[in-house]
């Protein structure tokens, strides 16, 4: 099965993205085993004057790098609140039901176009607090990597 994290706009050299990066490495190598491959593609911020207008562009781009996934997770705050070993068993599911593509979605500024939120099978939210796009894709690539350890037997998670 293939994961896709897909994230709106370009996250700078520094910190952040050396965090994103050495998450989804360490999801990458636990995946192996499982037979998941996890990858992570970033699409540029709308340029659009209304909000509303953006985030209408950018479902379009999500849209197309996911075509015909069998699952879309869509991250945002009006979602349900799955603790980790419950993501962790859905995204086993997934795997196990024969899915070949699996969408992880994570927005930009202003978050995600409400059709693009309906049409997801699961809408995830970390807590009740809203958290900035990119910090929320930090969150998202160590969840990741914690539900695989999960499936994988490995004591990263110590529940």
């Amino acid at each position: 099965m293939r994961l896709l994290l897909v994230t709106v706009g370009r996250t700078k050299a520094g910190p952040q993205r050396e965090l994103i990066q050495r998450y989804l490495k360490r999801a990458a190598t636990a995946g192996r085993g499982l037979g998941l491959d996890v990858e992570h593609r970033e699409i540029g911020e709308s340029r659009a004057h209304r909000p509303q207008d953006r985030k209408r562009d950018e479902a379009k781009a999500i849209r197309a790098l996911l075509g015909t996934a069998q699952r879309r997770i869509a991250c945002d705050e009006s979602g349900k609140n799955l603790t980790t070993g419950e993501f962790a068993a859905d995204l086993g599911r997934s795997r196990d039901q024969g899915a070949s593509l699996v969408g992880l979605i994570v927005g930009g500024p202003d978050g995600l176009d409400a059709e693009l939120r309906a049409e997801a099978d699961l809408v995830l939210a970390f807590g009740a607090m809203t958290w900035p796009h990119q910090l929320a894709r930090i969150m998202v690539a160590e969840q990741i990597y914690r539900a695989l350890t999960i499936l994988s037997g490995h004591p990263y998670h110590r529940a």
